[in-house]
């Protein structure tokens, strides 16, 4: 490092203490460690320079491993030269690409540049993970290593590269290599760089020759001591010794934090292939992101996101406030006609023969022409029809000012002209819409919108047309979604009457009703309709008549869709009005025939065209066919999107190519339109050898902040637009600020363009308050008064205004995207992504950009169709390097870049994206990417600063006065008295249980204890008190003969659950060994679960096994060798067959204190414990249960539970015993065969009381609660049921028993039975809700509280609030107190805090080899820090907190609920919060209808996220982006990895708890085979 060789003592204080704060701001994670180097070695270079030999070499010094370590960067990769980057552009245009809006050569050069910039310090992005059948390509044996070279890559690396590959070809011959390679030698990540440049010694294993260069490549998959740095905020203490578990099971001190076990990678290969991705992703994640995290986080604040401060640097408007512009005045023509269609009644009398519009075949050739006599005959004569033939005399169909719709495809204008001209002569409205394809059609719902909202009920339309049309089964048109009823009417010439006579069209003086409707879709996708006066259609008519000079009998091309925009107001309108000869291109012409228009053009000698971007560029493409085209007749070429700032570079290229064809630079006329306003503004065609006019080159980044600076720094991030004339004439403009009141702007502040004219929209069609809004906008001065009073409308338009009045357009406000406070434009944004060579990955005019908002900021999305032949690499290796393009060029993050299947989005009638509907298939989980690239890191910025752990100290505000804490009642609360036993005889039995069933066998031999039900519900086995006592008694004799065991020896119990089980137990006490009893293997699945068993054999030190026939084949069995060592198994004993022998003495223990039993049990953080029973407390326990839930000889309880350890075990085996009521057996394995079997249970023997686990619970729910009614049909019937208690160790499933309640009710379940109980390591049964006590009482708490450990109350239904249930009753003899886990103080009511219990039934310690005494002491005798010294209690390990309520209990005291929130060895430390995994795993399983399950771990300081996919397999990436959001919203966390698997991955144990660590090693160990991987940068 920096500092070697420099004694800090000598420092400065000042520098000393900025050391400290680096130091720190690295190990929370808020610097990287390039970062850090790097700021470390600034602090220090002025100290060092005196000294020798100190390398102050920084990290970003990129050497490309395999060549020597000299430093200086090659001499021959500079910037794109100009020769590569023409070679560039010529294959680049060869493309045969569609859609050319945003070609822009210059741009291009900009963005390899950036590029290559970024090349020296490339990202090793982790890949993301596939299944093969998720691929959407070819074979993978055809894939090729991923291409790392850019434009400017020398030769010589080529070679090493080819060098390179080769060698690792030989040493890796799987093809998976390629696929999670992801570095490539061109760099080495940060980490590694930063290694090599500062020389220090790499440690690495010796390797063979040829895998010694691969070592070289990873050499950042290595890591210091393969321990992942830790960037958590806590420090992990000291491990204590511990026994060596496989890697599965491992315990850990519970003291320690979590993320410190976590960092280990527990047992995992670092190098396997996950961990190396992650590494990869933790790498990229040091790198810092853009803004600098101010450095302020108030813990108490409710503020959640950071407020960014206002960057002092941005650069701010100067000039003075814009004065309105004014149009040239619109002239007076005497023989102008006073209405539109007066001038079509005068040339189609006067002109008729005269040709009005030409349309074309497919093939480009005339179909047919249109002259003005018969468009006004047919217009006539359609407009007679409306009026006069639809309906009745008295009743007709239609009267003047009701609205038609206009359905016509555009490669039949001449159609659309009758009808339309038809329409304004029956002075009925039309509106023109797309002709609808499919009932799904993207965005018809909209459509409809607008048709609802016209109040439209009629649709004309062509028979061609009307026969395309989807029909239903019998011939109807289908009602398309979202539509009004519609009536269809044909307007084919056959079908049309003649007028009468006497009959003459009223041509009335054009006045302001409505003409015509366009309909315009927002940015939020609702489609408007913008209605156009009688006299604003004749006004724009005069006004571009004036501004384009038309002549009457000019010719014209319309390339453009003459429904509406400037196809409409050119080619149908404005031309009738100069009696021009229209020639119409439709879309699908120009499709098959590109020059179509230009041959057009040529063929008539055209004096004016109108098109688009896009028809230049086809145009370009063609253009070498045609070698004599000609277009030195055209005097104006309008092109309609000349306000996008990239039609710049078509309009140059266009003028290139056709100079030399006659085209003169002067005709090219961009304009600019707005459904809104109209024509806004148009450049004229300048006279012969005029100058050109000038471009604008403004710097993106003040664009970005709303002003014009002419861009100097850097040409990378310039934006050249070009002017689109002046303003239309007898128009006034302003620009106003684009958001909040319409304040005018200064001269070189970016605004909304606002026109006040006559020849304008008048206002949205049926929707008054938008209209507003928009069409009624007065502007504002500085002072907040308004400058006139004529109202402007808005267009939507956003530009300034440049020398000599030119308007300068540089985006649209649809395509605004505001990122923490910074506009960015859609178009920007997709001319950077295509300048990045997507040739080879997706089609060009197929990109989607749209924004969504996620934790209160906008973020940037883009959706692309990738090409069915595209790699995966490619398509990787596209999408890292658009981030590092619009990082570079726009200084945005991305949020999500996806790429979906071809052909797959959504489209527009036109061709293009339909934005909105893409939009909300991304939110909705319906877009079915096959590609995607999360960024969440990199550009959520507002996240706050993680906080601060403040030291706890017992301080004089918790001064402890009689029983309150800082003012509170101490938290604490107490079962009911245990009482005293008085009879002799009951004081015997109630010692020991092996004297109890003595007793209960001499007293009431016949007495049946147990009743053990199969599947069928029958009774397969019973057990009176007699039977019970001797079949264990055969055991006692057996093992004292064969066993050769010692008293106080442990003896492992391996049985199925049944009376067996329970036998062999008390089988063990009267032996005087130690019975442990252990959930046997899974015979289909004896390489997962056989190690568990192995493992408590080895750990309990067991002297023999107790098992079944069966089992003791499996245990020898070959296939149980291959996962265990079955040589070396203690003597296993089978109880099957025994000898009736009875033992020659029962041992009676000396004293209640000795061991009972051993209770092992694997928690869900993956550790195996074992706790010691000692006999007082089985039968303090057992008491306990009995006055809790009143139970004695003449009760009967169902019991459909795991019989192996805690409180099912306890049930299972000893309650029965000690209060001689009858169990009877359910084990829940047979539910899986039979799901109705414990319910009919509790029906047929009418059960007061069961006990069942959450896994039983959900079975049911998921599996019978929609066959209710039939079940009831059945005469099932739990109206006996008084209370059914689920047995857990975690906080309660809300949900799931409330959900399970009213899905039983109809079965008469009361809604009170349902409780649950709580029990844990330390002591197995702390609460249950009996007979006696209030119901359990529901709380709300705030979620953002309780990750800073606190507790706050809120009602219900308030934003972020979670329901937790109080977990039953807390039992007789046992008192629980909430205490601070740090001080160990005792907390106040509400209070969030460790739960700690004293109870005469709490375990005696943990059962160890080498005695853990701390620990044991730490866990069961353990003392509060101040308040009440003398009193030992338990740790439960949980968190909770006890909340005095208002209910009373049994003695007329006030309530305590106990609410338990989770295990504190399972909560998460993130940002210096606490966060509980279940909390997280809710929210998830919310995000799709998709996702069956979820679990969350955390992996060095990266929050794991994996989720079960219960739908199509296409549906997996999906999931991406939706599990992401929910997780930042609602937890304010970025999620590092999303892992997508099938259903049933994720491991559940038998309390139906989820083994989180489990399936952490499983992930890290490459065994889940994902569906996805998806890892978030």
């Amino acid at each position: 490092m920096a500092d070697r060789g420099v004694d800090l003592s000598a420092l400065p204080k000042q520098v000393r203490d900025q050391l400290a704060e680096l130091d720190l701001e690295l190990s929370e994670g808020d610097i990287t460690q390039k970062g850090y180097e790097k700021k470390k070695a600034k602090l220090l270079a002025s100290y060092i320079q005196h000294l020798p030999n100190v390398d102050l070499s920084l990290p970003d010094v990129q050497l490309s491993p395999g060549h020597s370590a000299d430093p200086s960067p090659s001499p021959e990769a500079p910037g794109p030269s100009t020769s590569s980057a023409s070679k560039h552009h010529r294959a680049h245009r060869s493309g045969g690409a569609r859609d050319e809006r945003y070609r822009s050569d210059i741009h291009t050069e900009a963005v390899q540049a950036a590029l290559a910039k970024h090349k020296e310090e490339k990202m090793a992005l982790p890949m993301p993970t596939k299944r093969r059948s998720a691929f959407v390509q070819s074979p993978i044996d055809t894939c090729t290593p991923p291409d790392t070279s850019s434009a400017s890559e020398d030769e010589g690396s080529l070679r090493r590269k080819a060098a390179l590959s080769a060698v690792l070809a030989q040493s890796l011959q799987s093809p998976d290599y390629w696929i999670n390679r992801s570095v490539q030698s061109s760099s080495t990540s940060s980490s590694a760089s930063s290694t090599l440049s500062h020389g220090e010694p790499k440690t690495q294993p010796q390797l063979q020759p040829a895998a010694s260069l691969l070592a070289d490549v990873l050499a950042h998959t290595r890591i210091e001591n393969s321990v992942p740095p830790d960037v958590t905020s806590s420090t992990p203490q000291e491990r204590g010794s511990r026994v060596d578990l496989p890697p599965a099971v491992r315990g850990m001190s519970r003291g320690q934090s979590r993320s410190s076990m976590l960092d280990t990678a527990d047992g995992v290969p670092v190098n396997s292939r996950v961990s190396t991705k992650i590494q990869q992703l933790l790498n990229t994640l040091k790198r810092p992101k853009r803004p600098p995290l101010s450095e302020f986080f108030v813990d108490d604040s409710e503020e959640i996101v950071e407020v960014p401060q206002p960057d002092p640097n941005t650069p701010k408007p100067e000039g003075r406030q814009i004065i309105p512009v004014k149009g040239e005045p619109l002239g007076v023509v005497s023989n102008w006609p006073p209405a539109l269609q007066a001038a079509l009644a005068r040339w189609g009398a006067t002109q008729a023969k005269s040709p009005a519009l030409t349309a074309l075949d497919i093939t480009g050739k005339p179909l047919y022409t249109l002259t003005y006599g018969k468009l006004w005959s047919r217009s006539l004569k359609l407009a007679y029809t409306l009026l006069n033939k639809l309906g009745t005399k008295t009743e007709p169909v239609l009267q003047a000012g009701d609205r038609v719709a206009l359905v016509y495809p555009n490669s039949d204008p001449g159609m659309f002209w009758v009808a339309f001209y038809g329409c304004l002569l029956a002075e009925v409205i039309p509106v023109p819409i797309e002709v609808p394809l499919s009932r799904q059609d993207a965005g018809s719902q909209q459509i409809g919108f607008l048709l609802g909202s016209c109040g439209v009920s009629l649709a004309l339309t062509s028979e061609v047309c009307l026969k395309g049309l989807p029909k239903t089964p019998n011939g109807e048109i289908i009602q398309f979604k979202g539509w009004p009823r519609m009536k269809w009417v044909v307007t084919d010439t056959k079908y049309l009457t003649k007028p009468s006579k006497d009959w003459q069209p009223h041509i009335p003086t054009a006045n302001t009703d409505t003409a015509y409707i366009e309909y315009k879709a927002s940015k939020e996708g609702t489609v408007m309709g913008v209605a156009v006066s009688k006299i604003s259609m004749l006004t724009h008519c005069q006004a571009l008549t004036q501004a384009c000079n038309y002549c009457e009998g000019e010719t014209l091309v319309n390339v453009l869709d003459c429904k509406k925009d400037m196809g409409l107001w050119h080619g149908v309108l404005t031309s009738v009005m100069n009696r021009i000869h229209t020639i119409t291109v439709p879309y699908a012409v120009m499709k098959a025939c590109p020059m179509s228009w230009v041959q057009r053009v040529h063929i008539h000698k055209a004096r004016v065209a109108l098109v688009k971007c896009r028809d230049l560029h086809w145009a370009m493409m063609a253009h070498k066919d045609q070698r004599d085209t000609n277009l030195s007749s055209i005097r104006m070429l309008i092109v309609a999107d000349g306000a996008n700032p990239w039609s710049v570079s078509s309009c140059d290229a266009f003028l290139n190519v056709f100079q030399s064809h006659g085209l003169k630079p002067e005709v090219i006329c961009p304009c600019a339109t707005s459904p809104e306003a109209l024509t806004v503004a148009i450049r004229r065609p300048g006279a012969r050898g005029a100058p050109l006019p000038a471009r604008a080159i403004l710097s993106m980044a003040g664009l970005s902040h709303g002003v014009i600076r002419v861009n100097t720094e850097d040409k990378n991030s310039a934006l050249t637009v070009q002017d689109v004339g002046h303003i239309m004439p007898g128009a006034l403009m302003c620009i106003v600020k684009p958001d909040g009141p319409p304040q005018l702007c200064k001269t070189d502040e970016i605004g909304e363009i606002v026109i006040n004219s006559r020849a304008g929209g008048t206002m949205y069609y049926g929707l008054p308050g938008v209209t507003k809004n928009t069409f009624e906008v007065i502007p504002v001065n500085q002072a907040g008064a308004p400058i006139g009073e004529f109202p402007f409308s808005r267009t939507g338009l956003l530009g300034f205004v440049g020398p000599g009045s030119l308007v300068f357009v540089v985006g649209k406000i649809e395509g605004l995207l505001m990122v923490s406070g910074r506009r960015h434009n859609a178009d920007d944004l997709v001319a950077t992504a295509l300048a990045v060579e997507p040739v080879k990955t997706v089609y060009r005019g197929r990109i989607a950009v749209f924004s969504v908002t996620v934790f209160y900021d906008e973020r940037i999305v883009i959706v692309a169709e990738q090409r069915p032949d595209a790699s995966e690499e490619d398509s990787f290796q596209w999408m890292s390097r658009v981030l590092q393009a619009i990082d570079s060029i726009h200084q945005v993050g991305l949020y999500c870049l996806a790429l979906v299947p071809a052909n797959t989005l959504p489209k527009t009638p036109l061709g293009g994206i339909h934005i909105c509907e893409t939009k909300q298939n991304f939110l909705e989980g319906n877009l079915h990417p096959c590609n995607i690239l999360m960024c969440p890191h990199t550009c959520v910025t507002n996240l706050p600063k993680p906080r601060q752990k403040q030291p706890v100290d017992v301080g004089p505000a918790s001064m402890l006065v009689g029983n309150l804490v800082a003012g509170k009642r101490i938290a604490q609360a107490t079962g009911r008295e245990l009482g005293v036993v008085e009879d002799q005889d009951l004081i015997r039995k109630h010692q020991f249980l092996s004297e109890a069933l003595q007793w209960r066998a001499q007293t009431d031999p016949d007495h049946v204890l147990y009743v053990l039900l199969n599947a069928k519900g029958v009774a397969v086995c019973t057990a009176t008190c007699a039977q019970l006592h001797k079949r264990a008694e055969k055991i006692t004799a057996t093992l004292m003969e064969r066993g050769g065991l010692n008293t106080g020896d442990n003896v492992v119990l391996l049985y199925p659950p049944g009376i067996d089980l329970i036998a062999a137990f008390y089988g063990c006490l009267y032996a005087g060994v130690i019975p442990v009893t252990v959930r046997p293997p899974h015979p289909q699945n004896l390489a997962a679960t056989l190690p568990t068993v192995r493992m408590i054999i080895d750990v309990s030190k067991a002297a023999c096994i107790l098992t079944t026939q069966p089992l003791m084949r499996i245990l020898r069995s070959r296939e149980a060798a291959a996962s265990v060592n079955v040589k070396t198994w203690p003597t296993i004993i089978d109880t099957d067959d025994l000898p009736r022998k009875r033992p020659p003495h029962i041992y009676k223990p000396p004293t209640a204190e000795m061991l009972a039993y051993l209770d092992f049990s694997v928690s869900t953080t993956g550790m195996l414990t074992g706790v010691k029973m000692s006999h007082a407390a089985v039968s303090t326990l057992c008491r306990s249960i009995k006055l809790q839930c009143e139970l004695y000889s003449s009760r009967q309880i169902a019991i459909c539970l795991d019989p192996y350890c805690g409180l099912g075990f306890v049930l299972w085996c000893l309650s029965s015993v000690y209060s001689g009521h009858q169990s009877i057996l359910i084990p829940p394995l047979e539910l899986e065969s039979s799901l109705p079997l414990w319910l009919s249970t509790l029906s047929q023997y009418k059960i007061r009381d069961t006990f069942c686990s959450y896994s039983v619970m959900e079975l049911c729910t998921k599996g019978l609660g929609t066959q209710t009614e039939m079940l009831k049909a059945r005469g099932l019937n739990l109206s006996c049921v008084r209370s059914c208690v689920v047995i857990a160790e975690e906080r309660p499933r809300l949900a799931l028993t409330q959900s399970f309640s009213k899905l039983f009710k109809d079965l008469g379940l009361s809604p009170r039975a349902v409780s649950t109980a709580f029990g844990s390591r330390v002591n197995l049964a702390i609460c249950l809700q009996g007979t006696a006590g209030p119901d359990p009482s529901t709380v709300y708490v705030d979620m953002k509280s309780l990750r800073h450990d606190r507790v706050r109350l809120v009602e219900r239904g308030a934003p972020q609030s979670l329901p937790l249930m109080e977990s039953g009753t807390i039992l007789p003899g046992v008192r629980v107190i909430i205490v601070n886990p740090e001080t160990r103080g005792p907390l106040g009511d509400s209070h969030l805090g460790e739960i700690w219990v004293s109870s005469p039934h709490s375990a005696s310690g943990y059962y160890t080899i080498y005695g853990e005494e701390s620990l044991q002491a730490d866990h069961f005798n353990t003392r509060l820090s101040f308040g009440e010294p003398h009193t030992l209690w338990a740790r439960t390990g949980y968190l909770g907190f006890i909340k005095r309520t208002e209910l009373l209990d049994a003695s007329g005291d006030r309530h305590d609920a106990l609410f338990v929130v989770g295990s504190l060895d399972e909560t998460l430390e993130l940002r210096g919060l606490r966060y509980h995994p279940i909390d997280i795993e809710t929210s998830v399983s919310r995000a799709h209808r998709s996702i069956a399950e979820s679990a969350v771990f955390t992996w060095t300081n990266l929050l794991v996220v994996v989720a079960e996919l219960s739908g199509s397999e296409q549906e997996a990436l999906d999931l991406v982006p939706l599990v992401t959001n929910v997780v930042l919203e609602e937890h304010h966390l970025i999620v590092g990895v999303v892992v997508i698997v099938d259903p049933g991955v994720i491991p559940i144990n038998s309390r139906g708890e989820k083994q989180r660590m489990h399936l952490r090693d499983s992930f890290l160990a490459d065994q889940l085979d994902p569906i996805y991987v998806a890892y978030n940068m």
